[in-house]
């Protein structure tokens, strides 16, 4: 697709079909959508990214789900629609800094400097700073919402909620819901 030879897509998109409704599973219907979201135009391409966030948040595969934001966001700027494409590419980032997927996390920075927004480098001193993501699932779970009500509010799976919380509370020293509302950070 980056090369602009889409023809040589469109074959293996079709076996990628194939596969992925025999399989019958979210990490394999969410590759597939992701795949032909990338093919797509206008509203086909948008519900095809958002099937495959959908699928993918309910796998065990984050770093799929990463990068179908991160693609996403990057179709997005390209429609110029920037602010839909910064919540996508936010989320991207938090999630591939944490993983620690360095190139796509920096080429999600990139692409929120694209669209405006100021951003920096992750370094040794920041790294136990909260992120973005981890900030707000914090603030939520201060509110009392459980990580399914987080989780729709963000557009994330449950299991990414407790993965942010769980870093938030390692980077707090905190070990449950309950101290975070002693947490001047997240107020």
């Amino acid at each position: 697709m980056r090369s602009g030879q889409v023809d040589r897509a469109t074959g293996p998109l079709g076996q990628l079909a194939e596969i992925a409704h025999a399989a019958d599973t979210d990490w394999a219907l969410g590759i597939h959508a992701r795949a032909a979201a990338m093919l797509a135009d206008g509203e086909t391409a948008q519900r095809h990214y958002r099937e495959a966030i959908e699928r993918l948040s309910r796998t065990r595969g984050s770093e799929a789900v990463a990068r179908a934001h991160l693609l996403y966001g990057e179709w997005l700027r390209r429609e110029r629609r920037r602010v839909d494409a910064r919540e996508q590419l936010r989320v991207a980032r938090s999630l591939l800094v944490n993983m620690g997927m360095d190139a796509f996390a920096e080429r999600a920075r990139i692409e929120l400097l694209a669209t405006g927004e100021k951003v920096r480098k992750r370094t040794v001193e920041t790294a136990d700073e909260l992120t973005a993501q981890e900030v707000q699932a914090a603030r939520l779970a201060a509110g009392g919402l459980s990580n399914a009500e987080i989780g729709a509010r963000l557009f994330l799976s449950p299991r990414t909620v407790e993965w942010h919380l769980r870093k938030a509370f390692a980077k707090l020293g905190i070990r449950s819901r309950g101290e975070l509302s002693r947490v001047p950070r997240i107020a």
